[in-house]
């Protein structure tokens, strides 16, 4: 079982990574959007609206690319509080189809089983 753990562990922090990076390049468009509005005319509404979506995507995957790497570390050191908020972001992640579904779905199986529990205590 420790394998598993160890395998979460670090599928947690490469997505948390990947995320982050997702996060980075939607603040890019966000900052290239925020950039057009003073010479977009009659669009500088929808040119406003774009920066702020851009900006709002980028907050949410640096915050939880964040999440992932920061409980991801601390899992593979078999920390029982990161055994708790895996479970929680995990859980969080079945909802964001396929990979997510894939980590979270893996995350439940390896943390819920009875040698993953005996592992964080």
């Amino acid at each position: 079982m420790p394998f598993h753990v160890r395998l979460l562990a670090s599928l947690f922090v490469i997505s948390g990574l990947l995320t982050i990076l997702l996060g980075l390049s939607a603040l890019a468009l966000g900052v290239g959007a925020a950039a057009l509005v003073p010479s977009a005319g009659a669009n500088q509404f929808v040119a406003g609206l774009t920066a702020a979506a851009f900006s709002t995507l980028a907050f949410v995957a640096l915050v939880w690319g964040g999440a992932h790497v920061g409980v991801g570390l601390p899992l593979g050191k078999h920390r029982r509080w990161a055994r708790q908020a895996a479970l929680l972001i995990g859980t969080v992640d079945l909802l964001l189809v396929p990979y997510g579904t894939l980590l979270g779905g893996y995350a439940l199986w390896t943390l819920l089983r009875a040698d993953g529990r005996r592992l964080f205590e």
